[in-house]
Order: C-alpha cells, then structure tokens, then sequence
C-alpha cells in the first residue's frame, strides 16, 4: 500500500472511533464559584435528560434552560455551615460530583429586651397553613427573567441575615428573612419580578404577624412575599409585571412603624435578595 493509502486508511479510521467513542453526557458548573452564606447557587447540568441535583442528601428540582442543559437552585441561609458544599447531579446510569466552598459572612446582630407581658399573639393557625402552602408553591415555568427591580424606594432598615439576642440570649434558629425598607404608609409597592399572585393574606382574616400580605410565585420554586402592607392591589391567580403596583407599604401585623418587608424564598428558604438585584461578581446574575 502506498503512503498515501495508508494515510488514508488511517484518516477513515480515526473518523470512525471519534464517531463512535462515547461523549461524556454529564458535567456540572456551580455559579458563583465562591458562594457565601446566603446566597443562592445555580447548578447547570449538561445531559440529555433530566438530572437529579442533590445538595448534603436533599434533591433539588432541575428544570431546562436550554438544549440538552439543565439548572437547580440551591438555597444557602446564616443557619448552614461554612465549609465544603458537596453536590451532585445523577441521570440514574451517571453520577458527578463536585465541591465548592460555602465562604463565612458577618451579619449584623441586634439585642432586644422583651418583658414577659411583651409577648404578642404567635401566628394564626390560617396565617401558619397559608404562608407554609405558599413557601412549598414550586412551578415548572420561569416567569421571570434577568435582574429583579427594588420593590420600594423607601430607605433601607434592616438588611437581610440579621441574628437577634433576645434578653440576652443568642436566638439560634432566628435571622431576618428579608429586607426592610422604611416609607411613608400607601407608597406603593410594586413586583420586583414578573410572576403569578398565590397569596393574599389579611389582617382581617387572621395574619397577625405578616398583616396584610401578597405572596408572587416566580417560577421554579422562586417565590416573593411582601409584608405588612396598608392595601393589596392584586387578587390571587392574576399575573405580574415587573414594576406593577402591587400594594402599599402600611404597618398591619407585628410591625412598629410603616415599613415593606420583602421576603425572597427560593425552594422553602430565606435567601439573600440581593444578589438578585445585582448579580454575582463572577456569576452575573441569576437567569
């Protein structure tokens, strides 16, 4: 046989093992690279089929993004652990595994000294079944898309992850669940995301801590709750629109002043809002 043949021959066989040799189907990337405590980390899956992501034994659902490409949300709150995040992702025939370190945050701390006839009236067994049917709501669709807006133009109060000390003692399972912004009673409040209304809580029916209430589902186990409000300008079912006046700020349940407390939950947990606003430095933002 010539050089030439040869070099053909060889040519042909190397196109048919590159055909036939398998592709690996499963790879996992985490974004960001380097959460901290509270954020929430995405976990894209390239593979054919829907994947199983798991975080410390618990499944997370994966919805598709795109071609052959999947994402999980992992919520991450100041009651974990810093250290060594071990996640996975399985098609039942192929398993990956990857790490990444879940860095340490400070939050604020506040003390507050209560007196034992200071103690108000717990949560409503309505308030309770409402609000845990709410924070269970996960949708297959995505309704929102890119970077959530500010839903007040009030001042900053409290910001999300404070710990408490109550008469002195540390508060263990307690962190501010949201963020607070302090403005006048009826300045509205609007959508900070598209998604549908599948909550509306009042006063009047017995949400005594979260008063007058709107509950956004935003898709894919991403959901909003705004507190406290003085009107509720939506009904439940109805759909949103990013900026749309949803309600107004007021002081109704356990509040001491006119404020909005904006609650971001993703998959059952109290996740840092703002990441959602900005963005990750080496993540962009969450899409």
């Amino acid at each position: 046989m010539t050089k030439l043949g040869q070099i053909g021959g060889f040519g042909g066989a190397l196109a048919a093992l590159l055909v036939t040799l398998p592709v690996q189907a499963l790879q996992i990337k985490v974004l960001p690279q380097s959460p901290a405590l509270g954020d929430t980390v995405q976990v894209e899956v390239t593979d054919s089929t829907a994947p199983t992501v798991s975080l410390n034994g618990r499944n997370y659902p994966a919805f598709v993004i795109g071609p052959n490409r999947w994402r999980a949300l992992l919520p991450t709150s100041p009651l974990d652990r810093p250290g060594a995040l071990r996640i996975q992702a399985s098609n039942g025939s192929e398993t990956q595994q990857t790490v990444v370190n879940l860095r340490a945050r400070q939050f604020p701390t506040q003390r507050i000294w209560l007196s034992s006839s200071s103690d108000g009236p717990g949560l409503s067994q309505i308030e309770r079944d409402r609000v845990a049917q709410f924070k269970a709501t996960v949708s297959p669709e995505r309704f929102w898309s890119g970077l959530f807006q500010r839903p007040s133009q009030g001042e900053i109060s409290t910001v999300y992850g404070v710990q408490r000390y109550y008469n002195g003692q540390f508060a263990q399972d307690y962190y501010h669940r949201g963020v607070d912004y302090a403005a006048a009673t009826g300045t509205p409040v609007v959508a900070p995301a598209a998604g549908r209304v599948v909550l509306v809580g009042r006063e009047s029916q017995g949400f005594r801590i979260h008063g007058n209430c709107v509950g956004l589902d935003h898709g894919q186990g991403v959901l909003s709750i705004f507190m406290h409000l003085s009107r509720v300008n939506v009904q439940e079912g109805q759909m949103v629109q990013p900026g749309q006046t949803i309600g107004a700020v007021g002081s109704t349940g356990a509040s001491t002043g006119p404020h909005l407390h904006w609650g971001l939950y993703v998959n059952g947990v109290a996740v840092d809002p703002v990441p959602w606003r900005y963005g990750y430095d080496n993540g962009g933002p969450i899409q």
